[in-house]
């Protein structure tokens, strides 16, 4: 059975005396002053109900460290492998068994298995630590939004119906000669379907474009049909084993998604519809993609995230939003959150000015906070928000410094792109890049 914590250290971990040394032993140290954080970790990892012979695996705590020190210093697993092997400072922060050189492939089955739930858990963990240490005290929160995008190509109905056409096609191809399934009869449409959609990208003018869709969809249609006539013989073969109901799962659900980009396809092109973007599918590799629009800024593919951040420009709180909510009607639910979260209401909140509205000023005031500063004041007066504008001035330039939480999150913990698969696993890498930043952080201020 997998333990919790190495339960023999070697004598020989030392970190090296270079300031990267330096600041991994003291996060160590913070880790080893929050013990709770790998007893919640625990839960993922570890199957009680797992007999205790064979072997044991990485140790929770070593996963965990694993996992923050790929996110903080942005490695892909190869890279993380190497460096856990080479660098003492590495391996003596990973707290790795004696003798235990992990692969790529047994770091990230471990690490996709710490749960997003999990995640956000040990941060407000790591947030208590700094509160009841002073490192931060949550009286002047601030907040903005920003999009972080997932690992897709820039959408077009041609692209998505090229997409799905491959997809399945590809799955009789395997289904035909990997799982030697008889009597699978289909026609390969793969290469007219990408010179189709060439042709589509390259011509102007939506008459033009319009029977070069009709082709492609027809094309899309007979792949639909073909799929399920495959389905039908495979669906007969899962009792011979999980392979052929692995395949049906991924038929069934791509078919699904090219049902979908076809019957928007229809709607947009053919029909001349308005098809809102709630309703659209942008992905069918990563289906739960939203489509994002931040006033005239271009439009982005992902997921819109709020951050809560403090003095020290720890991040607090993060939700992960579905859809697009507008900012302004998350603006109380945050305010809210930071007392479930941290038993009390902050005294003075700095936001953008997406977020201000009279409702929600009117809210922070009842809610119990003191200062209310709007970058945008949006016609709300100033001494209706704030006790004086020196305060109203002082909370704005305070607000300005989560642009520089965010730039850091996306340009050196990866929350720019999320290269996780699913949305368990964005929401996982989100989450891990907020407990590496903070834990980071924490340990420069402590170092400071």
């Amino acid at each position: 059975m997998r333990e919790a914590r190495n339960a023999q250290p070697s004598i020989f971990d030392r970190y090296a005396k270079h300031e990267m040394g330096s600041q991994l032993e003291m996060m160590s140290a913070l880790l080893d002053r929050c013990p709770a954080i790998v007893d919640l970790v625990e839960s993922d990892l570890i199957d009680r109900r797992a007999k205790a012979t064979g072997r044991t695996g990485l140790p929770v705590e070593s996963v965990l460290r694993c996992a923050v020190l790929k996110q903080s210093r942005q490695l892909s697993y190869h890279e993380l492998a190497f460096y856990l092997e080479d660098s003492g400072s590495f391996r003596s922060f990973a707290r790795l068994p004696q003798g235990v050189v992990p692969r790529k492939s047994a770091l990230q089955a471990n690490i996709r298995r710490i749960q997003p739930a999990t995640w956000e858990r040990i941060n407000q963990a790591l947030m208590q630590e700094a509160l009841s240490t002073g490192l931060e005290d949550g009286e002047q929160v601030r907040m903005d939004s920003t999009a972080v995008e997932t690992n897709v190509h820039e959408p077009s109905d041609s692209s998505l119906l090229c997409d799905g056409i491959r997809m399945l096609t590809r799955q009789m191809v395997k289904a035909r000669q990997l799982l030697k399934v008889p009597g699978i009869r289909f026609a390969d449409h793969r290469k007219a379907a990408r010179s189709l959609g060439r042709q589509v990208f390259y011509t102007r003018g939506a008459t033009k474009k319009k029977p070069l869709y009709e082709a492609l969809l027809s094309y899309a249609e007979q792949v639909l049909e073909e799929s399920r006539e495959a389905l039908k013989l495979v669906e007969r073969l899962q009792q011979d084993g999980p392979v052929y109901a692995q395949w049906v799962w991924q038929v069934t659900h791509t078919r699904q998604l090219l049902r979908q980009v076809i019957q928007q396809t229809r709607r947009r092109v053919i029909d001349g519809e308005q098809v809102p973007a709630s309703e659209k599918l942008v992905s069918l590799h990563e289906p739960h993609t939203d489509i994002i629009v931040k006033g005239s800024r271009d439009v982005q593919y992902g997921h819109k995230i709020n951050l809560t951040t403090g003095r020290q420009g720890l991040v607090l709180d993060a939700t992960i939003e579905a859809g697009n909510p507008g900012d302004v009607t998350r603006y109380l639910p945050l305010i809210e959150r930071q007392m479930a979260l941290y038993g009390k209401i902050p005294a003075a909140v700095a936001a953008d000015g997406g977020y201000a509205s009279v409702p929600n000023l009117k809210g922070a005031k009842a809610l119990g906070v003191n200062e209310v500063a709007f970058q945008k004041k949006k016609g709300l007066a100033i001494d209706a928000m704030s006790s004086t504008p020196a305060l109203y001035r002082q909370l704005c330039n305070f607000r300005a410094g989560v642009e520089s939480n965010i730039s850091e999150l996306k340009r050196a913990y990866g929350l720019a792109r999320s290269l996780w698969r699913g949305l368990k696993g964005f929401m996982a890498e989100v989450w891990s890049a907020i407990f590496s930043y903070n834990l980071v952080k924490m340990s420069r201020l402590i170092a400071t």
